[in-house]
C-alpha cells in the first residue's frame, strides 16, 4: 500500500509562508498557500512566497488547494501560484472571498472555487477532507481532518480555544475528539504561542476594553489594527452604536476587506453609522471613530501618514486617542516604537498592548495546545507554524503528555515525511526556499541582486565614464566620475580628482584601446580605485566603469 507523504514548502523554521503538500499515490493536495513580509536585509522586496518547484514538477497531479483561513501568511501567494499550477480552491466564505479579490486584482479567472462550511466533507482523489471549526483572529478559520487509505491527519491551522467568541461559534472540540476516538495517524499543530504558558485571552475581553476607552474619550478615536480581524471591527462598530459615534475606514486593505465582509454578511454596520472620509469635517471630534491600517508601523500605512502629516484628509492632533490594537510582528518592533513616539509628539493619547488589553493573540498557548493533543491522541506528532525553537518546545510539550520521542517529528524545509500505520520516515532533499516578489517580477531577484543592493545601500556607487575613439583607439573624453550615495562631490573634489587620476593611470598603459581590451581595463579601474579608496578612507563603494565608443 502506498504511504502518505507530507511535504512542507513553507511555515517551518519561520513565521509565515505556510504551505504543505499531502500526497498519496497519484493524488496531491495543498493546504494553504501563504506569503511572508520580507526580512530587513531583503532590500526593495515587496513579498516572499514559497518555492513551488515541487508543484510545477508534479503539476498534473495537483488536485486542489484547501485553505484553513484568510490571513496573508496562508493565502498571500495564491495569485502567484495559480498562474503556474492552477487547481480548484476550497475554503470558507470569507476565505474564498479574500482569495477571489486577490485573483481578480491579478486578472486571473477560470479557477473553480467551492465555499465550504464547518463539518463539510469534500472528496478529492484519494483524499477525504473534513473542515472543523476553530477560533482565530479572523472569521472562517478551520482545522482539517485529511483522510486517505494510510490514515487520518489533523491539521489545526492557526487556532486558539475561545469559549466566548464574538460570533458565538466555539472551537468544535466534539468533532476533534470524535476523530481522536477513531484514531488519528498524525497531528500537525500550530506552534506560534507554545512559549506562552496558560490560556490565550478571549476576544471578548477586547470589547470590554474598547467600551472603557470609548467611555473616557473626549475627542476623535483612531484605531489601528489588522484589516482581517472582522470580529474586532464588529466590536468597535457595536461601541460606536452605543456611544453615538460614526465610523470611517482608512487604508486600502481596511476599506477593501470591510467592504467585502459587509457584502457577504460577516460584518454588520448600520448605514447611519458608516461615514465616508470626505464627510469627517461635518462632525464634531467626539462623534468620530477612524479605523485604519498601520498597526505594524508600515511606512506607507494610513496611521504612519497621519502621524507624519502626509495624509491628504487626516492628521493626528492634540486630543486624539490612538489605539494600536495589535502586537508587533517579530522584526517590526522598532518601527512600531517609532510610530508610537511620533504619535505622542503629535499630542495624541496612545493606547497600546503594554498599557491596556487592546489586543489578544489568535494562537493557542500551552494549555490549549495540551487540550488539542489530549483530544486528538495522534500516533505521530509534527509541530508546524513556528521558528525552530518553537517547534522544539512544542515537541517537548507533546512528550510531557506521554507522546513517544520516536513519534515526535520535527521537520525542516527540504524534508518530506512518509507515513503509514507501521512507520514514519524522513525523505528528501526536496527543493524549497524563498521566492522574492519585487513589483511585477517574481523570482527574478536572487541572492546576487540582493547582495548588490546591500552593497549600494551601505557604500554607494561610483560610475567611471570613459569615451574612446573608434578610429584611433585614443581616449576622447573622461574619465568622468559620478558619485551616488558615496560622497557629495562638491565637498570632496580632491578625493574625486585623485580617484580620476587613478583611472587615468590605468588607461595610460594602453597605446591603443580596442574592444578586446575593455574587460581588462574595466577590471583594472575597478580594482585600483577600490584599493585607493579603501586604503585612504576605509570605504568600499560599488565601482562601475563604462567605456563608450565615440
Amino acid at each position: 500500500m502506498p504511504k502518505l507523504r507530507i511535504i512542507p514548502l513553507g511555515g517551518l523554521g519561520e513565521i509565515g509562508k505556510n504551505m504543505t503538500v499531502f500526497e498519496y499515490g497519484n493524488d496531491l493536495i495543498v493546504v494553504d498557500c501563504g506569503s511572508v513580509f520580507p526580512r530587513q536585509d531583503m532590500l526593495g522586496i515587496d513579498l516572499v512566497i514559497p518555492d513551488i518547484a515541487y508543484l510545477t514538477h508534479n503539476k498534473e497531479r495537483v488536485r486542489a488547494y484547501l485553505f484553513t483561513h484568510g490571513h496573508e501568511d496562508h493565502i498571500g501567494a495564491v495569485p502567484y501560484v495559480m498562474k503556474q499550477v492552477p487547481a480548484p480552491i476550497y475554503g470558507t466564505k470569507l476565505t474564498c472571498a479574500l482569495i477571489q479579490g486577490k485573483l481578480t486584482e491579478h486578472n486571473i479567472d477560470g479557477i473553480p472555487m467551492q465555499v465550504v462550511r464547518p463539518r463539510d466533507i469534500v472528496n478529492i482523489g484519494a483524499f477525504s477532507v473534513q473542515f472543523i471549526k476553530v477560533s482565530h483572529s479572523i472569521a472562517g478559520a478551520c482545522a482539517m481532518a485529511i483522510t486517505c487509505p494510510a490514515g487520518t491527519v489533523i491539521v489545526t491551522g492557526d487556532f486558539k480555544i475561545d469559549y466566548t467568541p464574538i460570533d458565538g461559534e466555539v472551537t468544535d472540540l466534539n468533532t476533534l475528539a470524535a476523530w481522536g476516538s477513531k484514531g488519528v495517524l498524525a497531528l500537525l499543530a500550530d506552534s506560534t504561542n507554545v512559549e506562552r504558558p496558560g490560556y490565550t485571552m478571549s476576544e471578548k475581553k477586547i470589547g470590554e476594553t474598547f467600551h472603557s476607552l470609548f467611555k473616557e474619550a473626549t475627542g476623535r478615536i483612531i484605531i489601528a489594527m489588522f484589516a482581517s480581524n472582522i470580529h474586532r471591527i464588529q466590536q468597535v462598530v457595536d461601541n460606536c452604536i452605543e456611544f453615538g459615534r460614526k465610523i470611517c475606514f482608512v487604508g486600502r486593505s481596511m476599506v477593501n476587506v470591510t467592504k467585502l465582509a459587509m457584502e457577504i454578511g460577516e460584518l454588520k454596520i448600520p448605514p447611519d453609522v458608516y461615514l465616508d472620509i470626505g464627510d469627517l469635517d461635518c462632525y464634531h471630534d467626539d462623534e468620530i471613530v477612524v479605523m485604519t491600517t498601520g498597526s505594524q508601523g508600515e511606512p506607507m500605512s494610513g496611521l504612519t501618514r497621519m502621524a507624519n502629516s502626509e495624509h491628504r484628509k487626516l492628521q493626528i492632533r492634540q486630543g486624539d486617542m490612538v489605539i494600536i490594537s495589535a502586537s508587533p510582528i517579530p522584526g517590526n518592533e522598532i518601527m512600531v516604537s517609532r510610530i508610537i513616539d511620533r504619535l505622542y509628539r503629535c499630542g495624541a493619547n496612545v493606547i497600546y498592548n503594554r498599557i491596556a488589553d487592546v489586543h489578544v493573540s489568535g494562537h493557542a498557548c500551552q494549555e490549549e495546545l495540551k487540550l488539542m493533543q489530549a483530544l486528538v491522541k495522534p500516533k505521530y506528532f509534527i509541530p508546524v507554524h513556528g521558528e525552530y525553537r518553537m517547534l522544539r518546545r512544542h515537541a517537548q510539550l507533546a512528550q510531557s503528555m506521554g507522546m513517544s520521542p520516536d513519534h515526535t517529528i520535527i521537520l525542516e524545509l527540504g524534508q518530506g515525511l512518509e507515513l503509514s500505520q507501521d512507520e514514519a520516515s524522513i525523505t528528501g532533499p526536496i527543493q524549497t526556499g524563498d521566492v522574492m516578489v519585487d513589483g511585477l517580477g517574481v523570482g527574478d531577484v536572487g541572492n546576487v541582486v540582493l547582495r548588490d543592493r546591500k552593497h549600494l545601500s551601505q557604500d554607494g556607487l561610483i560610475i567611471v565614464v570613459v569615451g574612446v575613439s573608434r578610429e584611433t583607439g585614443k581616449v576622447t573624453s573622461g574619465p568622468e566620475l559620478i558619485s551616488r550615495g558615496f560622497v557629495y562631490v562638491r565637498e570632496n573634489e580632491e578625493l574625486i580628482e585623485a580617484s580620476r587620476n587613478v583611472a587615468m593611470s590605468v588607461l595610460a598603459r594602453y597605446d591603443r584601446i580596442d574592444q578586446s581590451d575593455w574587460t581588462s581595463i574595466k577590471n583594472g579601474i575597478k580594482d585600483e580605485i577600490h584599493t585607493y579608496l579603501f586604503n585612504l578612507i576605509k570605504r568600499n563603494p560599488m565601482i562601475l566603469p563604462i567605456i563608450m565608443e565615440t
